[in-house]
């Protein structure tokens, strides 16, 4: 029997799975934190990545590793090799003006058209831009830029060359200067935002096996993947294809779909990423997912199971209170700096009850609109799939069943970003056409589709777009903008 590993090295943890290449069977595991905040040092992931994989029993007997990790981290490196700075983190947004200003100097089309979504905060190119603008200096001294997975493939193979540096394509797809659609990196874009040229990592393909050099952590004749970045990850990890969609609630909110043809946004609602098979993965992402539902519970000194159990006390719609939960600012629509709202508030609906259903109805009118971004790019939505860890919240099934009008189906309970990864390092160890046809670790569960939501839906959007004009910011265009939410 063959091993291989996943390891999904996310903003919050590093989590490391060993499963059977042939049927995906789950052997063994381990977990170790990351450090909080939107700047971590990279070597701290290198540790916890050390401490997890000890926890899964080590890496000898492992035949093929694959690393997944949280998407445009921006890692810069010297000329020998050598870390220059913390990390700034995907929802990290102190890039914002310099993102505005990108998209001011190309256009957005330009952007579009080069690299398959518009800049927002979140991505390299513009982390890239904010360095070259306060750290002149550092910027300078960069002689390669890699994402987290980057590295930490980097490192697991024993490499010290800059030009040893791999990455794949759905990752790459979140730099803000790779193409989706040629294949290829823009280093216009690049010496544009950084103000000069550097290394970047060679764009792997999906099943590639990469050698791993002496003196690692593995035994002779092990071999790596080329990796993903988390998303493309987890629809590896479920398998999904053609007209099915996941939503995966966990610090933030992402839907994402497979698609045979790359995506063209020029709102910047959906991005035009790539998948780790040689697809694309459009992709709408929410800076805020289960934390809305963590701060409700926090406020109302309740628990996450009774959180749920006072929602689904009150029918959707909470009785006209509407929660825009833009608490963290937001990036769907692109509102770095917003602030939630909550409306309709009345002496009947300012109970417990009530407010824990507009935070779930919220999180779902959010995913709502991304969902619509994406089907307004052609995406078909047959099937969804929720994932993460809010999903075993009762009371969000409940709501997005009844916003979408959609039913859900609920994967077992997994790590699916490793287990992607782990699926990816076994096609890399077959060196198959196809990624290898693994099984879900159990039973799915099942939500059926909800009646009258478009109602429910509607007053978010209205709620939404309120908010939104009162802070200065165009709202028909983030939310009136989308295919009306129903099964095709």
């Amino acid at each position: 029997m063959s091993l291989v590993a996943g390891i999904d090295s996310s903003t919050q943890a590093c989590k490391v799975e060993i499963r059977d290449a042939a049927s995906g069977t789950l052997l063994r595991s381990g977990r170790a934190g990351h450090p909080d905040g939107t700047e971590v040092d990279p070597e701290a992931w290198w540790v916890a990545l050390g401490e997890a994989v000890a926890q899964a029993g080590g890496l000898r007997d492992v035949s093929a590793v694959s690393v997944a990790g949280q998407q445009h981290g921006m890692v810069l490196l010297d000329e020998d090799g050598a870390v220059l700075r913390e990390a700034i983190l995907w929802n990290d947004t102190r890039s914002a003006p310099d993102a505005e200003q990108l998209r001011t100097q190309l256009g957005e089309e330009a952007w579009v058209e080069r690299t398959g979504s518009v800049p927002l905060a979140s991505y390299t190119v513009t982390k890239l831009a904010w360095l070259s603008r306060h750290e002149p200096a550092i910027a300078a001294r960069v002689r390669a830029v890699a994402l987290p997975h980057d590295w930490l493939t980097w490192r697991l193979r024993g490499c010290t060359d800059l030009l040893d540096l791999v990455t794949d394509r759905s990752d790459a797809s979140g730099t803000g200067y790779w193409s989706p659609k040629a294949g290829t990196y823009d280093r216009g874009l690049l010496e544009l935002a950084l103000g000069h040229d550097a290394a970047l990592p060679r764009v792997a393909a999906p099943s590639e096996a990469l050698p791993v050099r002496k003196g690692s952590l593995f035994s002779p004749g092990t071999v790596i993947g080329a990796g993903a970045g988390d998303n493309a990850a987890a629809a590896l990890g479920l398998g999904i294809g053609p007209g099915q969609v996941v939503m995966s609630v966990g610090t933030s909110g992402v839907v994402s779909a497979c698609s045979p043809v790359p995506a063209s946004d020029a709102s910047g609602l959906v991005s035009g990423f790539a998948d780790a098979t040689g697809r694309y993965l459009p992709l709408a992402c929410t800076l805020n997912g289960a934390r809305v539902m963590d701060g409700v519970a926090r406020l109302l000194g309740v628990d996450h199971q009774q959180l749920s159990e006072l929602a689904l006390s009150v029918p959707a719609g909470a009785d006209g209170l509407v929660l825009v939960p833009y608490l963290e600012g937001e990036r769907t629509p692109n509102l770095p700096t917003a602030t939630g709202a909550l409306h309709g508030i009345t002496l009947a609906t300012l109970s417990p009850a009530h407010l824990a259903r507009a935070a779930a109805d919220g999180i779902s009118g959010s995913l709502a609109v991304a969902l619509g971004a994406l089907q307004s790019q052609g995406v078909q939505a047959r099937r969804i799939f929720l994932i993460g860890g809010a999903a075993a919240s009762a009371a969000l099934r409940d709501s997005l069943a009844t916003m979408l009008g959609l039913p859900l189906e609920i994967p077992p309970a997994a790590e699916y970003v490793a287990r992607g990864a782990a699926r990816q390092a076994a096609w890399a160890l077959a060196s198959s056409p196809e990624p290898p046809p693994w099984e879900w670790d159990g039973p799915a569960e099942f939500t059926e589709a909800g009646t009258g939501g478009e109602a429910v839906l509607e007053r978010y959007r209205a709620a939404a777009d309120l908010h939104l004009d009162r802070i200065g910011r165009a709202p028909d265009r983030p939310h009136r903008q989308g295919a009306p939410l129903a099964p095709e």
